[in-house]
């Protein structure tokens, strides 16, 4: 009578092919986990310098148009935002998934006054004006 061990052998197989794959799994998962996260925080963050492009172009704009003229930028932001004016930069700090910031800046050339402009999550509207007869443009949120 021969005896038959193929069947022990597949189930030998298929355990170790198992334990095998769970921890791969193990390993690798939690490494998917952070490289997604700092993938969604570069997105956010150059998104972020996007909108602080379109907002600098703007001012730029308006200020090279001289006295009179005004501009109005969109911005779409996922999170509650505060830009500041000033200096010749509009500056904003953007909270990472990690809990930490990074600080997004863009130059501009203009004679704006320092402010800063509060955004809120979502679509906002920003007005870059300069008014007749005044010595400095102004911008604030629609």
């Amino acid at each position: 009578m021969i005896k038959d061990n193929r069947g022990q052998i597949s189930l030998e197989y298929l355990l170790i092919f198992t334990v095998s794959l769970i921890l791969l799994i193990a390993f690798t998962l939690p490494l998917t986990q952070h490289t997604v996260q700092n993938t969604l925080d570069v997105s956010d963050t150059m998104d972020l310098k996007a909108d602080m492009s379109k907002l600098a172009q703007a001012i730029e704009t308006v200020y090279g148009q001289g006295q009179g003229s005004k501009q109005s930028v969109n911005i779409n932001t996922k999170s509650s935002l505060k830009v500041n004016i000033a200096n010749n930069y509009a500056s904003c700090n953007l909270k990472l998934k990690d809990g930490s910031s990074k600080s997004v800046k863009v130059s501009y050339n203009s004679n704006i006054a320092k402010t800063s402009i509060p955004l809120s999550k979502g679509a906002n509207t920003v007005i870059v004006e300069w008014p007749v007869g005044s010595r400095n443009m102004k911008i604030h949120k629609l």
